[in-house]
């Protein structure tokens, strides 16, 4: 693993997830085939992709008993213990709808409304991530949304993954559908015979995926646009380089663009590490995915001061940060930019993927610096609510009628003066 001296500038972005012009094209053309013909649209991409023949898009209740029944009795618990960790974390996030008044009588508030239904994609085949379902359906499911309807390719056989089955009913998932690619997204979005649209799209998928969730958005919202997993670890010369290595290849793993990336000011630990990441990578078996990580993405700085490893963080905005210093909670503070912060050495990164609460769909590609974690908000919509008294207008209307002439609008200023009796 390459080491590098701190220098300004940092920056984990990687290429924006465009697509090519074919994949583009390619997108478009499944979502107007998808509008058009609806659940055969569904049915031909689906034998097309995955090369499963379906008699019923819908997954059967059935189905999902069978699923549950085959996973263990510790998995299972596992999992539930998971949600259960997922709930009370999210729960502590729910906004309330809130009203004041004054002496005149005046009433101004905000009306908290969940949305009626979202739509989440769970991706499938190798990358079958039961924890993304508990993640995205959790909060939704929290904020109180009515309809939660879960979408994931089925394999050839036109199966799908017991484990994510299982996470499905735990959390609460409303309708799953065995439909994967650009036309589950176009389907969520406009409904064909089976599925009904649904308001919200969440959840990450491949650059199918990702291209129509771009395509649909404005008629349906989305979460984000996803880009590859990323990892920064600020550390001193307490940290214990076989835990930092390690902590570094659990993102490396993921993806090929993956970005792992070390910040120290201990040029000693550096050294380890770097050794420690090459010891570590013979025995992993994504070996290959986490090696091309390592060489194109991830990086070890020496820092000459804990503030300027701290700026360099706050400079790459990273979507995980782990600290692994001798007193982490006082770099705390200090921390602007971060998808999600773990304190500690105990805080490994996975603790927050599976298992502590906090959710990990994150903000990537230095998108930290403006964005947020998927949250309860997400899924929810706020509504102004205005009720105005007769002392009020009156006292304001004037200049509320100057103000609409202000900008031209001779109209909205006599909607005003109207009800003054002019």
């Amino acid at each position: 693993m390459k080491i590098e001296r701190l220098t300004k500038g940092l920056s984990l972005k990687r290429s924006v997830e465009n697509g090519t012009q074919e994949q583009r094209n390619a997108v478009i053309d499944i979502i107007s085939s998808v509008r058009t013909k609806g659940d055969s649209a569904l049915h031909e991409w689906t034998r097309k992709f995955d090369g499963a023949e379906l008699y019923e898009l819908q997954v059967s209740s059935l189905e999902i008993e069978e699923a549950v029944n085959s996973i263990s009795n510790e998995m299972a618990s596992v999992i539930s213990e998971a949600a259960e960790n997922i709930r009370s974390f999210h729960s502590k996030q729910l906004k309330n709808s809130w009203m004041t008044t004054d002496e005149t009588g005046t009433l101004l508030g905000q009306k908290v409304t969940p949305l009626d239904s979202v739509g989440v994609y769970v991706p499938g085949g190798k990358a079958a991530y039961p924890s993304s379902v508990l993640m995205n359906v959790i909060p939704a499911r929290t904020a109180g949304v009515k309809r939660i309807v879960m979408v994931t390719p089925p394999d050839s056989d036109g199966k799908l993954p017991a484990g994510v089955l299982s996470a499905a009913k735990i959390a609460g998932v409303d309708e799953i559908y065995k439909v994967g690619g650009a036309q589950a997204v176009a389907a969520l979005a406009y409904g064909t015979e089976t599925i009904s649209p649904v308001d919200k799209i969440v959840g990450p998928g491949n650059i199918y995926v990702a291209l129509a969730k771009r395509e649909v958005f404005g008629d349906v919202d989305i979460d984000m646009i996803a880009g590859p997993s990323e990892i920064a670890i600020l550390a001193d010369e307490t940290a214990i380089a076989s835990e930092v290595a390690a902590d570094l290849l659990s993102q490396a793993e993921h993806d090929e663009r993956a970005s792992s990336v070390l910040i120290t000011t201990s040029a000693e630990l550096a050294d380890e590490v770097s050794k420690e990441v090459e010891t570590q990578l013979s025995s992993l078996p994504k070996e290959q995915i986490a090696r091309s990580s390592i060489n194109d993405f991830g990086r070890i700085y020496v820092a000459e001061t804990m503030e300027a490893a701290v700026e360099a963080v706050n400079e790459i905005a990273p979507e995980h940060l782990e600290v692994l210093t001798e007193n982490p909670i006082e770099l705390l503070g200090k921390i602007r930019h971060a998808g999600a912060i773990f304190l500690g050495r105990y805080s490994s990164e996975p603790v927050g993927d599976y298992f502590a609460g906090p959710n990990h769909v994150l903000p990537t590609n230095g998108t930290a610096r403006f964005s947020s974690p998927l949250n309860v908000e997400d899924f929810q919509k706020k509504s102004s609510v205005i009720m105005y008294s007769k002392q009020s207008f009156e006292q304001n209307a004037a200049k509320i009628a100057a103000f609409a002439r202000l900008e031209g609008l001779e109209a909205h200023a006599r909607a005003i003066e109207s009800r003054l009796g002019k």
